[in-house]
């Protein structure tokens, strides 16, 4: 085995939550490599992932901090209000506000944010685009495409195998390949969760109104129905449907999908087109019921894949590889074994509460949400009228979605580790 062959971490996953981490990692000094059974240009194509991220205002400080943020800026739009309804029929969209309604605006944390929007809508291939650069930048070595096939912990490194025969050594492995981790299966780490039932229908749409930076986020027995800003006069649709509709409505005629989303989507943008293909990705909950093993790690979708009802799935992953990085950045400052138990539990002490208590947070908000049962739609109507007239409970719930509140790592601070 020739020393070109050993790390301090190998990372399974170059989406962006691995690529995220790959930058932190190796901005700490630690020699890291990424490996991806897809090319890695195939994550750039348009057709490889057609969503878009809300990213929290603390998150975009973190991607500053790596170099990302520059190259994404101007491909990002700014989410300066979001309103939220209960609507009980498929036109609710084309009605105005209903008694029960909840509008959330960036101007009323601005002086504790220091002017920043509720969030950022930016589309996912761009995101990759921006962190491939950076890792490109970096000098990051990228195996891909690659297939972790074994992983064996042993007691002073990791054995890594690849699906071509190639081995590495690492003193940790990261899991960041999604919900089918290979990581996290060889660790020998369970999840839990269940489906939904559900499937977001995901779409590009061009507007003939500008959309003002509003999101719009309606509640309805199927699921939520949600138009968030882009730039150019876009929008991203996310449409939740039974998988059955959903899978239904993304292979109908182009006709056929734009009569269902006039209906849907009402007139008070103007035309709406749909630009581009249209996506299904099926809604489901998945936790993993340990964040580490030995001399593993788990991050992102490998440790938590959630509903995606307040956007912040990419945001909890992406605070998952700014707390792995710090650690492990400081165990190596410090002299210490980064695959340690002891280090490692410092990464999964600080992390876990935090996914668990949100995934328990958006599973509670989907089931109250998707269902038309009278006493439940009046307890939520009032729960949402209330939440919109007592202005400290609204500001809590925008700096919360901001990802500004708890024990944030350095990086969601702006600073680097």
């Amino acid at each position: 085995m020739t020393q070109a062959d050993r790390y301090d971490v190998v990372i399974a996953g170059a989406g962006m939550a691995g690529a995220t981490f790959a930058l932190a990692a190796a901005q700490g000094g630690l020699k890291v490599v990424l490996i991806d059974p897809q090319p890695f240009s195939a994550q750039l194509a348009p057709t490889f992932d057609g969503r878009s991220t809300a990213i929290a205002f603390s998150t975009f400080r973190m991607l500053d901090a790596l170099g990302v943020g520059d190259g994404l800026r101007s491909h990002a739009c700014r989410m300066d209000h979001i309103l939220v309804t209960d609507g009980r029929r498929p036109g609710a969209a084309s009605k105005g506000a209903s008694a029960a309604w909840l509008r959330f605006d960036a101007d009323e944390i601005g002086d504790r944010n220091g002017g920043e929007p509720l969030g950022y809508m930016v589309e996912n291939r761009r995101i990759r685009s921006a962190l491939a650069e950076a890792v490109t930048a970096a000098g990051i070595e990228v195996r891909a495409p690659a297939a972790v096939s074994a992983v064996e912990a042993g007691p002073g490194l990791s054995t890594i195998t690849l699906a071509d025969g190639s081995v590495l050594t690492a003193s940790v492995v990261v899991g960041a390949e999604g919900r089918g981790s290979l990581v996290r299966q060889a660790a020998g780490i369970d999840t839990t969760g269940w489906s939904y039932g559900q499937s977001g229908v995901v779409a590009t749409v061009q507007m003939e109104r500008d959309h003002g930076n509003v999101a719009h986020e309606y509640f309805l027995p199927a699921g939520p129905f949600a138009i968030l800003p882009l730039t150019e006069r876009r929008a991203s649709l996310v449409w939740t449907e039974t998988t059955r509709r959903a899978e239904a409505l993304r292979d109908a005629s182009d006709e056929t999908f734009h009569s269902h989303l006039r209906r849907r989507f009402g007139d008070f943008l103007g035309r709406v087109t749909v630009a581009g293909p249209r996506f299904v990705y099926p809604l489901s909950l998945q936790l993993a019921e340990a964040l580490t093993a030995p001399r593993t790690a788990l991050i992102g979708d490998a440790a938590h894949a959630v509903h995606p009802v307040a956007g912040q799935g990419l945001n909890m992953g992406l605070k998952d590889a700014a707390a792995l990085a710090e650690v492990l950045i400081e165990a190596i400052r410090l002299g210490e074994d980064i695959g340690a138990e002891t280090t490692l539990d410092r990464y999964a002490r600080w992390r876990r509460f935090d996914n668990a208590a949100l995934a328990a947070g958006f599973d509670a908000f989907v089931r109250l949400f998707s269902n038309d049962i009278a006493p439940v739609r009046l307890a939520r109507d009032l729960g949402i009228a209330a939440v919109n007239r007592i202005a400290p409970l609204r500001r809590a719930f925008m700096h919360e979605a901001g990802g500004a509140t708890g024990d944030l790592p350095k990086l969601l601070q702006g600073q680097a580790i």
